[in-house]
């Protein structure tokens, strides 16, 4: 069988398995995996600039905060349509992003980490102090409108987006021009010396990066009904996003998802048994020991015990 066509065929079943769920698990399990997906969303949104490119950033929460704070602006001010005001937040988050960050991207190692670390906290307290009565200054926002009602709902409607999202990301990376990319992060000079523009792929490269970000975070304001500065601009969301990508396996699509899933069901685990922010020591630990014993992620354990089961059959 020929490789691609075996791995749309694993998509389809994977896709059908996560349709199904709703009939056979509770509510509670429900809204965990759709915490789970827009969970994978954001891994996936950092992995495809960071994870290919090489060029580690830390303001993904920054993209993902503009789109969900222009949605919940003109739906809750406004009374924009969601129809509207979420293709219109992924267009101002790739705009703004662009005028902010692509200047950044000249500068390489750690810092264009720090920049990007920078912006996220900078946007923390501007929405805190600029025009309080439309942002909703340190509170936030509540009451916004919701695209769905009930966990059945919540969970069809953001496992689709998260599976459309995660097909057209693996799709995209199997081009000429997902290979470029992945080459950046392998040798910059020698992708300039084939006569590629590595400025023009890290552009490409940041913008579908922002673009997943923004509709991620669109959807996501709408999924809660409610967003919070302190919520969206906090560290532990910045390294949830980044622990997912990494130990799930970084420069993959499905790596993501696998650590996105992960860490929310470690995390709902963790819960009742340490229910306070002891939690998140363990929970971080588990990560951190997690990537120390495998850095490839996962998915490299994963892809190790099937090759020890059945052997190495892709060549079929």
């Amino acid at each position: 069988m020929d490789i691609g066509r075996h791995h749309l065929a694993l998509w389809a079943i994977a896709a059908a398995g996560l349709f199904v769920l709703p009939s056979l698990v509770g509510s509670g399990i429900l809204r965990t995996l759709i915490l789970a997906n827009y969970l994978a969303i954001f891994a996936i949104s950092w992995d495809v600039l960071s994870g290919r490119t090489g060029y580690i950033s830390f303001g993904q929460p920054f993209l993902i905060g503009i789109g969900a704070y222009t949605t919940a602006i003109l739906t809750k001010r406004f009374d924009v349509p969601m129809e509207i005001s979420i293709p219109a937040a992924v267009l101002v988050t790739m705009v703004g992003g662009l005028i902010v960050l692509l200047p950044a991207l000249r500068l390489r190692g750690s810092y264009f980490a720090l920049v990007t670390l920078a912006l996220m906290e900078l946007c923390y307290q501007l929405v805190q102090v600029i025009r309080p009565d439309i942002t909703g200054g340190t509170r936030g926002m509540s009451g916004l409108p919701t695209l769905t009602r009930g966990a059945s709902n919540g969970y069809y409607l953001s496992t689709g987006l998260m599976l459309t999202i995660a097909l057209t990301a693996w799709m995209l990376m199997r081009t000429r021009l997902g290979l470029a990319l992945s080459a950046i992060g392998m040798d910059e000079g020698a992708v300039q010396g084939a006569g590629l523009s590595p400025t023009r792929l890290k552009s490409f490269a940041f913008l579908a990066s922002a673009f997943i970000a923004g509709l991620g975070g669109a959807f996501y304001t709408h999924y809660l009904g409610s967003i919070a500065p302190r919520a969206l601009f906090d560290i532990t969301f910045l390294f949830t996003i980044l622990a997912a990508a990494l130990i799930g396996g970084s420069g993959t699509v499905i790596g993501p998802i696998l650590g996105a899933f992960f860490l929310t069901f470690l995390l709902e685990w963790l819960r009742p048994l340490l229910p306070g922010a002891e939690r998140y020591f363990v929970y971080g630990l588990v990560a951190l020991l997690l990537y120390m014993y495998q850095p490839a992620g996962i998915l490299a354990i994963i892809e190790r015990v099937r090759v020890r089961l059945f052997g190495d059959s892709r060549s079929g």
